[in-house]
């Protein structure tokens, strides 16, 4: 596979409205497989680190997420590279590409790993995440005997279960609101934190169908953020002006009391 049948194939995934440019180094990398240089708009690709096109396209797609992300966001891209934003648009590419037959997913198709994520989800990840919903039960229990009694709760999180407070306050959700355990603990906390019904329920859908904890974050949070840059930045300039105001009271206030002082 060349530099122009890896690009047309990554345009199958996304055509992008600036162009980028793959570049073969015709080396190996002990560090990396492939770099995004994102002034020149180019992809590097160490293509003697791959025994196979397969690979080499995990790496293509990898870094082209990078060129998506640096061109197409409706946000500045922050300095750190691999963001909660950059996972998402890796994996919805890799889904696509899967679909389209240019890309195989080792981890699906290779007998050891499909054996070995079978053990690790029904030995762990779901007995674990059942364990914690029926944590939140006796919580919740807890929650309601406090109540009786006229007792502070989070005192006894606090001071007798050594718990931190937030972190009950979310396995009560997760038992109330009746999470899918087979979804896996952490993601079930993702989803016991979203306030709608219906979206709680299209969450937790998409965790069964196989999305990633980055895919349902940015799905269910893009509603909440602007999606163009122009609008970003009007809720930047309007949250900062906002923080400013309450920090400027508070400043004044602090002064008040060090004049009272003196």
């Amino acid at each position: 596979m060349n530099q122009e049948q890896v690009k047309t194939q990554l345009l199958q995934l996304k055509d992008t409205t600036e162009d980028c440019l793959i570049i073969f180094s015709g080396k190996s990398s002990k560090k990396v497989d492939g770099l995004y240089h994102p002034e020149n708009r180019e992809i590097i690709i160490h293509n003697k680190n791959f025994e196979d096109d397969n690979s080499l396209m995990y790496t293509a797609i990898h870094e082209f997420a990078h060129h998506v992300q640096f061109t197409e966001s409706s946000i500045p891209v922050s300095a750190r590279a691999h963001t909660n934003h950059f996972w998402n648009i890796f994996h919805h590419l890799l889904f696509l590409a899967e679909d389209k037959g240019i890309y195989n997913n080792v981890f699906k198709t290779d007998t050891k790993f499909v054996e070995l994520t079978k053990k690790i989800k029904d030995n762990f990840v779901n007995v674990d995440a059942q364990l914690m919903k029926d944590f939140g039960k006796f919580l919740l229990e807890a929650f309601e005997l406090c109540l009786e009694k006229h007792l502070s709760f989070d005192d006894y999180v606090d001071r007798e279960l050594q718990l931190h407070r937030n972190t009950a306050k979310t396995l009560i959700k997760i038992h109330s609101k009746d999470i899918n355990p087979e979804i896996g603990y952490e993601n079930m906390k993702i989803v016991a934190n979203i306030r709608e019904d219906f979206e709680r329920e299209r969450a937790e859908a998409a965790f069964l169908e196989g999305r990633t904890p980055d895919m349902v974050r940015a799905e269910f949070k893009a509603k909440e953020k602007p999606d163009n840059k122009v609008d970003y930045l009007l809720h930047e300039r309007d949250r900062i002006e906002k923080t400013i105001e309450k920090l400027t009271v508070k400043l004044a206030q602090i002064e008040q009391q060090i004049s009272a002082i003196y």
